[in-house]
């Protein structure tokens, strides 16, 4: 029964390990998590929604506008009209007048009433404005995403350097404490002097300050990616790909700046600039209304309105032109205004394009300069951990001295920290190009 039991507390315990294990991500799928639950993509697809619903709003200015209402009067006092008394009374005497109450205790109305707009410059232009206006949006929910994929691709990168340092530091500590061990063994002997195992202890104490900035590096950088990715910050999560898998996952790609899509934002605020001095310059044309209107009146001393008694209908239709004249100059300021913000749209375009072509020429010259450096301290860190291998050797077959060793450790450290440097810019200059190009999202 008691074995029972245990095999049971067991299997339970392995399944907790297993569900409180942290979910692993490429950077493929880590893209994709955040093009799925980051909030700044949810309100970029929000505003979408809203750049649509707005083009039905304006283009519902354009149809019928039907509406009913009613009204209901109750006079507390009848309005008295006054007449002179020979309209009653032709003997009447000269300026003698007449008054009475006029009108009923009680009206009320009934109506139907529908416009329809004709014509109006305005409403045209303003209807391809809220429909450009929906793609305009498209495009700016378009570098929305791309935004969060940089940073996701980013804080990856950073992540998996860090993980490479951290597993590096690990090995360095280990490897130094136990030489340490095997050092103790002489110094007990006799054969070295407490000052080279001190020197020893201080390379290892180095070490492990080393590896806690390593760990603290490495945790931090893997907060920062979940909360690029739109992850929860409280818990766990792991990367699969290692530096060596992203330096070779994708080619360097070229394209075209006027595919950057900042760049094609900007293109579209141009042309919603245009679109807006078109509206305000047929703010001066014409405008061209129809309207029908159907009412029921009612006139009572009492308030029967329910029971079956007249009511007195009233039929009309008609034409409602409007021409502006003057407005004080008010409009041709607004025209003024939207032109003078065209040209200032037009000059940002320009100068985004060079500001472009400054950073292709930048990136580039960064990402060749970070390739070279990388490929020599991948060869500097090799050659100093074969160097730190031969003093530590020498040093195990009593050839060589702590001091040595302490040095060659430095060293040894040292290029790690330069060949992570290198890397750092070349994952930078390599992304920077990318999102010049366009190529950061997935499935472009």
């Amino acid at each position: 029964m008691h074995r029972f039991i245990l095999i049971i507390a067991t299997l339970l315990l392995a399944e907790m390990s297993i569900a409180q294990e942290a979910p692993s991500f490429t950077i493929e799928e880590a893209k994709a998590y955040a093009l799925e639950n980051h909030l700044t993509v949810k309100n970029a697809s929000n505003d979408i929604d809203i750049a649509r619903e707005k083009f039905i709003e304006t283009r519902g200015m354009g149809l019928p506008q039907v509406s009913v209402n009613g009204s209901f009067n109750h006079f507390i006092n009848l309005p008295i009209t006054v007449l002179d008394a020979k309209f009653l009374n032709p003997m009447a005497a000269d300026g003698e007048t007449v008054s009475f109450e006029a009108g009923t205790k009680y009206n009320s109305t009934g109506a139907l009433e529908v416009e329809q707009l004709l014509f109006n410059g305005s409403y045209i232009v303003g209807l391809q404005a809220a429909s450009f206006f929906a793609k305009f949006q498209e495009m700016v929910s378009k570098q929305s995403k791309e935004d969060v994929v940089f940073n996701v691709i980013q804080t990856y990168e950073l992540a998996a350097i860090a993980k490479e340092n951290k597993v590096f530091m690990d090995s360095l500590v280990e490897s130094t404490a136990e030489l340490i061990k095997k050092q103790q063994h002489f110094l007990e002997l006799g054969l070295i002097l407490q000052e080279d195992m001190d020197q020893l202890s201080y390379s290892l104490l180095v070490a492990k300050n080393a590896q806690l900035s390593a760990n603290l590096h490495s945790e931090n950088a893997l907060n920062m990616l979940k909360l690029a990715m739109g992850y929860p910050i409280q818990k766990q999560v792991k990367i699969t790909n290692t530096t060596t898998d992203l330096m070779s996952k994708d080619a360097l790609k070229t394209g075209d700046l006027k595919n950057n899509i900042t760049y094609m934002v900007l293109e579209r605020k141009v042309q919603l600039s245009v679109l807006n001095v078109k509206n305000n310059q047929l703010m001066n044309a014409p405008s061209l209304n129809t309207f029908f209107s159907q009412s029921y009146n009612a006139y009572r001393n009492e308030f029967n309105f329910f029971e079956n008694d007249k009511w007195y209908p009233q039929t009309v239709w008609g034409l409602r032109i409007n021409i502006p004249v003057f407005s004080g100059l008010s409009r041709h300021a607004r025209t003024s205004q939207s032109k003078i913000k065209l040209l200032n749209d037009q000059n940002n375009l320009d100068l985004m394009a060079q500001n472009l072509q400054f950073q292709e020429i930048q990136s580039q010259n960064n990402y060749k300069v970070a390739l070279s450096k990388t490929a020599l301290q991948k060869q500097n860190i090799d050659l100093a951990k074969s160097i730190y291998n031969k003093e530590l050797l020498r040093q195990n077959i009593g050839k060589g001295n702590s001091i040595n060793v302490s040095q060659k450790h430095t060293q040894y450290m040292t290029a790690q920290a330069q060949y992570i440097g290198s890397l750092v810019e070349v994952f930078q200059a390599k992304l920077a190009l990318d999102k010049l190009y366009n190529n950061i999202l997935p499935n472009q």
